[in-house]
């Protein structure tokens, strides 16, 4: 037991250090994007989205198969190179002076996005299944921590240079490897390794494999559709808040950073507590009526204190892929969880492909200089829309009615 708790306190050390390292981007993307040539707020955020869809493209084609290797090596190295090539593209983007080079080390890094995967996987092989959507919620809260220290490390040091969150993150991704080689230990035992398949190799073979398994059908589905609709805020925030009440890179920084305390609070502290009182599934529904909350008001708002008013439903809203991904794992068994959380990031890259082509034209739409109706929250009333359309996706799981999980 005290190895087992030992090794979920490893894994979160490693995912808290890659978020903190991630999070120090977020609230200088409009400066970058201007470093760049990028344009006006509106033509920036654009291109901010075309990085992120390349990211997510690069992470769609790789995920299974890296979720296929660390079922057949082991998660550890899978954890050790990804950690390794995350911190050589954050070198690149420091060193960045073109749009182009910034593309190049964003595939990189989508390349390398197989961390999460792989640590979702790590916690799968130590969890019981009645345990692991709680456990999936450390993950969680593990980048929340992230978020309170990256967010407002990067706004500072953004003070110092714009490249400086660059550098600072390519020296934690370093420590982080080191971490991983020295101090944490595999997770899957040989015996329940299984041989690697070329299927793997297939991102959309992956999907629809996954997909015909008994009851993942509605949780993938449900789960894409929330990933797509929550894209706004990774994509949006720091332009939105930057167009509609010209936020300097700090606040932006302070905003994100008490996003992420909330994160702490509702995936480490609110969720495990609600869970075992009401079950998975009506937590789940809590957090996407919390999340049409929050998509509606950040709509219409145009008083800067009411982004803090509502930040508490966006941070509730994120109870909802972690109890999705726990219904989804309980139903499949131990030699495929590495699979599963590859096909659930692949969805979520999908999500993230073709999110950021729609919500940032839609947001220069309405935000730039010229819109006939100047409305720059336009993108969060649709992702208010999804959102209540998840939540019928979601509505045929409730108890009773879902598949019962694995034992």
């Amino acid at each position: 037991m005290e190895t087992k708790r030992g090794a979920v306190w490893f894994i979160l050390a490693t995912i808290l250090l890659d978020a903190i390292g991630i999070g120090l981007i977020f609230p200088i993307m409009p400066d970058l994007m201007a470093r760049v040539g990028a344009g006006d707020t509106a033509t920036g955020a654009f291109w901010g989205g075309v990085l992120l869809a390349t990211y997510a493209g690069a992470q769609f084609i790789f995920s299974p198969a890296m979720g296929g290797i660390s079922d057949a090596l082991g998660r550890k190295p899978v954890l050790l190179v990804t950690l390794a090539a995350l911190a050589v593209d954050y070198v690149i983007m420091a060193l960045a002076g073109t749009f182009w080079l910034l593309l190049v080390g964003r595939f990189l890094a989508g390349i390398a996005g197989a961390t999460y995967i792989t640590a979702s996987a790590y916690l799968a092989d130590i969890s019981a299944p009645k345990d692991r959507a709680a456990n999936f919620g450390l993950i969680g809260a593990a980048f929340g921590v992230g978020f309170i220290f990256g967010p407002a490390l990067g706004g500072l040091l953004a003070g110092i240079h714009v490249t400086a969150p660059f550098w600072a993150a390519a020296g934690l991704a370093a420590a982080n490897f080191l971490f991983g080689l020295f101090v944490l230990p595999e997770s899957l035992a040989v015996e329940k390794r299984r041989g690697f398949d070329r299927k793997d190799l297939n991102p959309f073979g992956s999907i629809l494999a996954a997909a015909r398994l008994p009851g993942l059908g509605l949780p993938l589905f449900g789960l894409f559709l929330f990933e797509f609709a929550n894209m706004v805020y990774p994509v949006l925030w720091a332009f939105w808040t930057r167009e509609a009440f010209g936020w300097p890179s700090h606040l932006i920084g302070l905003s994100l950073a008490a996003y992420g305390i909330g994160v702490v609070i509702t995936q480490g502290g609110l969720m495990r507590v609600m869970i075992p009182r009401i079950g998975e599934w009506r937590t789940l529904m809590v957090a996407v009526a919390a999340g049409v909350i929050a998509s509606v008001a950040y709509g219409f708002i145009s008083a800067a204190w009411l982004v803090w008013a509502f930040l508490p439903f966006a941070c509730l809203s994120d109870m909802a892929p972690p109890n999705a991904t726990g219904i989804a794992s309980n139903l499949v068994d131990e030699d495929r969880q590495g699979v599963l959380q590859g096909v659930i990031a692949s969805l979520s890259a999908v999500a993230a492909i073709t999110a950021p082509l729609i919500v940032t034209p839609l947001f220069r739409t309405f935000a730039a200089p010229d819109a006939g109706v100047y409305l720059p929250g336009a993108p969060f009333l649709m992702t208010a829309l999804l959102l209540l359309l998840s939540a019928l996706v979601f509505w045929p799981l409730r108890p009773g009615r879902q598949q019962a999980p694995a034992a």
